[in-house]
């Protein structure tokens, strides 16, 4: 008689599981740098999350399957599964927006963003890319405080280091700082300005010239010092903004006058204010959440 083994078939389950684990085992190995094995319908799950992100407002099916580059029909299921997990919801008018759970996925994540320390990296991109200097400045109790700088080759003959609080009226990082503060604190901080770097005396505060400075400042998403507080030093300055569309960072590239290009078309500008949205959007920020001081 053929011999009739004590042992059970193994089901499709099996296969399932020593699939999953192998895949487990090789994420753990030196080959973990290879492409993983996911689930294609996950993916274009994704692909429809992250059209609805770009678009940064809620969406109709139509709209947001053609932004998603797929048929309403094939991207229909997906959002059926995405609202019962609430992932996604649907407004009154049957667009798609975040659901209740992506706010509290999108909350976790915001509480533990560092700024200074997710700047990092871009700020020694920066500083490699425009071979210039770069300093980083946070806002702070005594108003725009540096809290990081790197030093290019170039030598710069300042006395920038972190921890220097910079006037509000005569720095390019403190008029970034203040073209998005309220009223109320620019007026308070103005105050004191005499006591920051370059600072200004009070009566030179809130000028209708400075004033004008700070509204074509917000115009254009920058601001330029050529020569100024410092001869032979100019910056350009750009705001690094946080969910709420506050200022929570401040980015300035710093050179020698005759090697750094202050224009806003120019390279260094260019690369700055792509940092600084790239930044912006890290820490949570839509484009028009930050609007001017009332």
């Amino acid at each position: 008689m053929p011999r009739v083994s004590s042992k059970p078939p193994r089901d499709n389950d099996d296969d399932v599981t020593q699939a999953a684990s192998a895949d487990v085992a090789a994420s753990v190995t030196p080959e973990a740098d290879k492409p993983q094995r996911g689930i294609q319908s996950l993916d274009v799950t994704g692909e429809l999350l992250a059209a609805l992100v770009a678009a940064g407002t809620p969406l109709p099916l139509r709209d947001l399957a053609a932004a998603a580059g797929m048929a309403p029909a094939k991207a229909f299921p997906h959002l059926v599964s995405l609202q019962k997990i609430g992932l996604l919801a649907r407004d009154a008018a049957g667009r798609y927006e975040a659901g209740p759970l992506s706010l509290e996925l999108g909350l976790i994540g915001l509480a533990r963003l560092s700024p200074v320390r997710e700047a990092d990296a871009e700020l020694v991109g920066l500083a490699a890319a425009t071979a210039m200097s770069v300093a980083l400045a946070v806002p702070g109790p005594l108003g725009p405080t540096v809290v990081r700088l790197e030093e290019s080759a170039l030598p710069l003959h300042v006395s920038l280091r972190p921890g220097t609080v910079m006037s509000l009226v005569n720095t390019s990082i403190g008029r970034v700082f203040a073209a998005w503060v309220d009223d109320d604190v620019r007026a308070a901080l103005l105050a004191q300005d005499e006591l920051r770097l370059a600072g200004a005396k009070p009566r030179e505060g809130a000028t209708p010239a400075y004033l004008a400075r700070l509204a074509a400042i917000r115009a254009e998403g920058v601001d330029t010092a050529l020569d100024k507080p410092i001869p032979g030093i100019s910056t350009v300055t750009a705001p690094v903004f946080d969910h709420t569309g506050s200022v929570c960072l401040v980015l300035a590239v710093m050179g020698p006058s005759g090697s750094l290009d202050i224009a806003r078309e120019g390279t260094a500008a260019q690369l700055l204010i792509a940092a600084a949205q790239r930044l912006s959007r890290r820490f949570g920020y839509m484009e028009g959440a930050a609007a001017a001081p009332l």
